[in-house]
């Protein structure tokens, strides 16, 4: 269930835009331009700086005055800079993270989209997420942001519909918009997973009491370099795929049929990865994957 004091974004002030980087100075000029050029403009912008080499943090100090920096001592991955973004802008007084990796381009409509939302689910409980629609480069759903549609609540996804929404089961943090609530009741991103399914993770706990929505007017360009996914990664990534899955399955937060979902997607997804990639490279990732999902989890 919803809580009362997530509060309805579109009289919310105290909005902070948290990008993480780490070594793609380039894209990071074009996600802030952006995020300059958004028709209601973020009220902070956060930059979580994954200790970069390529001179991003001379770049930030010289021509964004205005934007603020959290430079990490290591690469945390997204995990861990997801993680201290939001620790930061939550100590700091956020109402609402809208959180993006540097490769995200919202359009411009992107974020008053957001915010403009839940006047459509009135009388409704109030949205804890909101989530746009992410597409690749030529315009197609992104493959890798595709949302979890929350299917189990008929009638949710009937008052969803009514109103040009779609209730989610989870998503992920190219432009989400996550409530300070959220924090206060979920705690924070997982720092262990370091990429990949930290956002799964931490929209699925927070989302299997609270609600969040899809918002398809709400639209954000994901510039990866190919429309991938984990089965079209190379095994260095696949390894975290499988590590993470398991992660989940083994974490806080999980109903026993998610876990059984989880476990059919780590099985079915390691056997079409081998299918599709046989070498020693692949199984030797996958092994070490399975190895360090089913060792003590960091920090648990």
């Amino acid at each position: 269930m919803a809580h009362a004091d997530t509060v309805r974004p579109e009289t919310a002030d105290g909005i902070c835009a948290i990008v993480v980087t780490h070594n793609r100075k380039e894209m990071l000029r074009e996600c802030l331009a952006a995020l300059a050029a958004q028709e209601r403009p973020p009220d902070r912008i956060l930059v979580v700086d994954n200790a970069s080499s390529d001179g991003t943090r001379a770049m930030l100090e010289s021509e964004y005055q205005r934007v603020d920096v959290l430079a990490l001592e290591e690469n945390e991955g997204g995990a861990g800079g997801f993680h201290e973004g939001m620790k930061r802008a939550h100590a700091d007084g956020a109402e609402w993270m809208w959180l993006m990796d540097d490769d995200t381009i919202p359009t411009p409509e992107a974020l008053s989209e957001l915010l403009a939302a839940p006047a459509r689910l009135r009388p409704l409980a109030p949205a804890t997420l909101l989530a746009s629609k992410v597409v690749w480069r030529d315009g197609r759903m992104h493959p890798m942001n595709a949302p979890g549609p929350e299917l189990r609540r008929l009638d949710r996804v009937i008052e969803g519909a009514e109103r040009g929404l779609m209730p989610l089961r989870f998503a992920t943090f190219v432009s989400l918009l996550v409530h300070r609530g959220a924090v206060d009741r979920h705690g924070l991103p997982l720092k262990h997973f370091f990429m990949w399914s930290d956002d799964i993770e931490y929209t699925g706990r927070v989302l299997l009491r609270e609600l969040g929505y899809l918002v398809p007017t709400s639209v954000t360009v994901h510039k990866t370099k190919r429309a991938h996914t984990a089965m079209s990664s190379e095994p260095g990534l696949f390894y975290y795929h499988v590590r993470n899955t398991i992660f989940i399955v083994r974490g806080p937060g999980r109903s026993a049929r998610d876990k059984l979902v989880f476990v059919w997607v780590l099985v079915s997804s390691i056997v079409e990865y081998l299918w599709r990639n046989r070498s020693a490279a692949s199984a030797a990732a996958i092994l070490r994957g399975l190895y360090d999902g089913l060792r003590p989890i960091p920090g648990g």
